[in-house]
């Protein structure tokens, strides 16, 4: 069992993020990668393609003994569905369909959507668009874990069991921290969802669904590609809030690995971000940063002195204007 980390050891900070300030320098310096913040169309073939192959896998699983609905969704549907959750994450930036057709890009986030099983991509743009605005911003940043989580989860075992558990802390983490009234594309994604499982269940039956649901739990809890919810912006190195990651897991993830090229452009969608690390390298290559994500959450579990705590905080100013 590790040792307990106190809510001292949160990282109160009292200055701004350092994303906006490295961006303009960086576009005085490089001004063509404003050339890169442009739509990435290819995006709506893959994730066409993704759905597919997912709806593919339910038919092949529905006959299938337990045991290997339960291996396939962990060994391959967890994988789609993690990727499809980061699909998502592209279309919330609006890279599918541009800006200018943004209510396009909220109906394809709920056709990306129907693989996971749970409504999930209008209510993700709108958090993640504050998490960009207001980083670590106290009471609006829900990707900030609770005053509970930081001090429950405080010893290798719970710290393990937080890790097993996370898609259900970023399911419900929201409404305890900066709950939001529900809009109405929110309704229409949990109808659309909804509908959807259940003719998964009526057509094919229990198994499929099972093998649905299995694949986004299992996929976002204790799975190599969720190194990334950590590895993203937890403080492993006191100071540094933003931590990039450019081993090969990227290629299922949409280049999500490029985080503080993603922070610093969030406009240029995940293709050319490492483009931005090729333009700007000096900026990045000296920053600290991953090659495994499996070794993040290793580190995350292992070291006492790492816990949810372990992340930047600002209070909030009152002038934010959310999502």
């Amino acid at each position: 069992m590790g040792s307990r980390v106190s809510r001292e050891d949160f990282e109160w900070v009292y200055t701004d993020e350092p994303h906006a300030a490295r961006r303009r320098e960086i576009l005085a310096k490089y001004p063509e990668i404003k050339s890169l913040m442009k739509p990435d169309h290819n995006l709506i073939w893959i994730i066409i393609v993704m759905v597919l192959t997912q709806l593919v896998a339910f038919y092949l699983v529905k006959d299938l003994d337990w045991k290997w609905v339960v291996f396939w969704a962990y060994v391959f549907g967890s994988c789609i569905n993690h990727s499809m959750t980061l699909a998502i994450h592209e279309i919330s930036h609006n890279f599918t369909f541009g800006h200018h057709k943004t209510l396009w890009n909220r109906w394809f986030g709920m056709v990306a959507n129907l693989p996971i099983g749970v409504p999930y991509s209008v209510s993700f743009k709108r958090y993640h668009m504050d998490h960009h605005r207001y980083l670590g911003a106290d009471g609006i940043d829900v990707d900030i874990p609770t005053d509970f989580e930081g001090w429950f989860f405080c010893t290798t075992f719970r710290k393990f069991l937080w890790v097993i558990l996370q898609p259900l802390f970023y399911a419900f983490r929201p409404l305890f921290i900066n709950p939001k009234p529900i809009s109405y594309l929110e309704i229409i994604n949990t109808v659309v969802q909804i509908t959807f499982d259940i003719l998964v269940y009526h057509i094919l039956g229990i198994k499929s669904l099972v093998y649905m649901l299995a694949g986004s739990l299992l996929g976002l809890g204790l799975h190599p590609i969720s190194g990334h919810f950590i590895a993203e912006h937890y403080m492993f190195l006191k100071g540094h809030e933003t931590y990039s990651y450019y081993g090969p897991l990227n290629l299922l993830t949409f280049n999500v690995g490029y985080h503080n090229e993603h922070h610093d452009f969030p406009n240029v969608p995940g293709k050319s971000l490492p483009l931005v690390r090729k333009i700007a390298a000096e900026y990045y290559d000296n920053l600290p940063h991953y090659n495994s994500w499996g070794k993040v959450l290793y580190d995350f579990v292992m070291d006492d002195t790492i816990s949810p705590y372990s992340r930047m905080k600002r209070p909030a100013k009152g002038q934010e204007v959310l999502e």
